[in-house]
């Protein structure tokens, strides 16, 4: 069980460069992986984010490499037509003008359309395998630091099922004969209004039946104990669960929501009320859940 939230990097040599590997994610319902890397890496970029995916599983994923070059060769380029145009003018000047002086180089200083300055690359291929091994650093870190939050997630949830498998025992001790309580006070009160001898009594029986049976909320104590029997399993697997988790939680809701308007009782509805905010409770740290 891991968190969507987390942090890991790494560093090393790779080559004549040093190279720098962060590695942070944040919550998002699908994977987003967003990588910033030197340019000279784009190549690889494809192969980077497979590695990524492979690992994290959802959530927003920001990689970011960094890269110091060792010793650098500079290479320096000479316009030569750019430079003659330059001479030919200062001559041109000088003539007019009657200007006294030699030319020299220094006429010529800075002048950034003459010289041309590049850094002398080498193939890049050769760090690839550190790269990729330096990644995989980062993101083990990552994924060590997400597995200890997503513990701490996990033993919240845990409380919360508690709560909540507490909560569906009270209620089902509750409701236990709430169906037929319910039909023998209908029949009680329609013999008020009426009295014994105006009414068809297999109608009432048959009538008190269909409104009890509207009432009975039986099937759906059960489905809520096998949805939480769902959840603690989750918990207990292995791999992201935190979807699963959602979709289960939803089920739950409605169970809930069905149980409160069936049944006609302010103690089951204050029941409904605590399971429905240890409900809210789950989805919150399942927000946070790969």
């Amino acid at each position: 069980m891991k968190s969507m939230t987390g942090y890991g990097s790494a560093d090393g040599p790779a080559g004549r460069a040093n190279l720098f590997i962060e590695v942070r994610s944040v919550n998002q319902r699908f994977l987003d992986v967003k990588l910033s890397a030197p340019r000279e890496y784009g190549p690889w970029e494809a192969e980077l984010r497979r590695r990524v995916g492979a690992a994290v599983s959802r959530g927003r994923v920001d990689v970011y490499v960094g890269r110091q070059s060792g010793t650098r060769k500079a290479i320096v380029k000479v316009d030569r037509e750019a430079a003659a145009a330059w001479i030919g003018a200062w001559r041109k000047l000088k003539r007019e003008f009657g200007l006294e002086g030699e030319l020299d180089l220094s006429l010529l200083q800075g002048r950034s359309e003459i010289f041309h300055t590049t850094e002398r690359t080498r193939p890049l291929a050769a760090e690839l395998r550190q790269l990729k091994g330096l990644l995989d650093e980062a993101l083990a870190d990552h994924s060590r630091q997400r597995e200890r939050e997503g513990a701490h997630l996990c033993r919240d949830m845990k409380r919360s099922l508690r709560a909540l498998r507490t909560i569906t025992g009270k209620t089902a001790r509750r409701v236990s004969g709430h169906a037929a309580r319910r039909r023998r006070r209908l029949e009680t009160r329609v013999r008020e209004l009426v009295g014994k001898d105006g009414i068809d009594r297999s109608r009432l029986v048959q009538e008190a039946a269909v409104l009890a049976d509207r009432a009975d909320v039986n099937e759906e104590i059960v489905r809520l104990g096998s949805h939480i029997e769902a959840l603690e399993d989750l918990l207990v697997g292995a791999g992201p669960a935190g979807k699963r988790i959602d979709f289960v939680l939803q089920e739950v809701n409605r169970e809930l929501n069905t149980v409160a308007s069936k049944a006609d009782d302010l103690a089951v509805t204050n029941l409904m009320v605590d399971a429905k905010a240890e409900v809210e409770r789950l989805r919150e740290q399942a927000q946070n859940l790969e």
